[in-house]
């Protein structure tokens, strides 16, 4: 089977006091409602950088477009099934610092972003309710290189 191929980018944004952006939504999945907690990203549109992919992703999820990026968080890449096909998605993340908390309406692309709703979590907390691995892991690159910072 071929997959489908998806280059993303996203933010893990910090606010100025140090709580973690996330966007949270039910969603039915298979006949099922499941309760994701994510990290805001979508994919990188033709001519785009990956940092600007992600600050506009960020801002079209949450609202929030008072951000600058202050790190590179690196590369994951995922394997999944989704409505019967393969995927293979090369996942970017940047962390941000929220630079002013007035928040705008989301401008979703989709009515699956339609559902987000933004939630600030202690890092330490968004590291753990995260509910993909790959962003887990994204959170915990972030929490690394705050600590280090």
């Amino acid at each position: 089977m071929k997959a489908k191929h998806h280059e993303t980018a996203g933010g893990v944004v910090i606010d100025p006091s140090g709580r973690m952006l996330v966007i949270v939504r039910d969603i039915e999945r298979e006949g099922r409602v499941i309760h994701e907690v994510r990290l805001p990203k979508g994919h990188i549109d033709p001519g785009e950088t990956p940092e600007q992919a992600a600050l506009r992703e960020v801002e079209e999820e949450s609202g929030y477009a008072a951000l600058e990026i202050i790190a590179d968080l690196g590369t994951c890449h995922s394997t999944f099934e989704f409505r019967g096909k393969r995927n293979e998605r090369d996942e970017r993340y940047f962390l941000m610092r929220l630079t002013d908390s007035r928040r705008g309406a989301p401008q979703p692309t989709g009515p699956e972003e339609a559902l987000f709703h933004p939630e600030w979590l202690e890092p330490a907390a968004a590291a753990i309710q995260l509910s993909y691995e790959s962003e887990r892991e994204f959170a915990r690159r972030a929490l690394k290189t705050l600590i280090k910072g």
